[in-house]
């Protein structure tokens, strides 16, 4: 599993695919989202909205991304 460091204390679901190099466009991201073949910790996501915090898992196909908060905390 590769850990994808964030910026930022958050980041929504579809922002963080294209990120993690899983899917190639913001187009992609909402049709595998829709179609329920994303995963976050380790439950089907239908929202390619939903906030990601330090830790949160994504899976899509035979991937899988860990969300890692960079920089200092509270940042």
């Amino acid at each position: 599993m590769d850990e994808v460091p964030i910026d930022s204390s958050s980041i929504k679901l579809g922002q963080f695919l294209k990120l993690a190099n899983l899917i190639e466009s913001g187009a992609d991201a909402k049709a595998v989202v829709a179609d329920g073949l994303v995963r976050v910790n380790g439950d089907v996501e239908r929202r390619r909205g939903r906030q990601l915090v330090d830790g949160d898992v994504v899976e899509f196909a035979q991937y899988s991304a860990k969300v890692a908060v960079s920089g200092s905390p509270g940042s």
